[in-house]
């Protein structure tokens, strides 16, 4: 089983959209986690089902900013915990082997939203008692030269 994570800062773009499916193809992933999609669910909901993805859980973004798509193919089974604009908290089992926490995260990229966003991860962190995975952008940079484009305070 294959996990493709991606912010992939709008899904409006084509070439976007062939780059995804190619990805999803050469990886035969069974789970796809779209950060910052910046396109309703309507729009998403079409482009999964022309990529046979027909489970799937969304969070529409707010205005033009984010939006979370997590989707998954029939062989895994999905338990949605929990969801908020910056991550999905789910639970995953594949072939009903020992099921595990996986949460999928598009991390604030304002300074000041950035302390919430962690205390939420870690208060998730204290209720799961089997293995834990975190998978996502965190849009946290360690150093000021790591960082491309936007402002430097990090």
């Amino acid at each position: 089983m294959t996990i493709l994570a991606w912010n992939v800062m709008g899904m409006g773009n084509k070439k976007t959209v062939l780059a995804l499916k190619n990805s999803i193809f050469k990886f035969n992933s069974s789970i796809i986690f779209l950060g910052e999609t910046k396109q309703k669910e309507k729009y998403m909901e079409r482009l999964r089902m022309r990529m046979n993805f027909y489970n799937s859980f969304y969070f529409d973004p707010i205005g033009i900013a984010g939006g979370l798509d997590l989707c998954w193919k029939k062989e895994v089974v999905v338990s949605i915990l929990q969801a908020e604009k910056n991550f999905i908290n789910s639970e995953i089992s594949v072939n009903e082997e020992e099921a595990w926490y996986n949460t999928f995260i598009y991390g604030p990229s304002y300074y000041d939203e950035k302390e919430k966003f962690w205390q939420s991860l870690s208060s998730l962190r204290g209720r799961n008692q089997k293995r834990w995975c975190i998978i996502g952008d965190s849009n946290i940079v360690a150093r000021k030269d790591e960082k491309a484009r936007g402002s430097l305070s990090i």
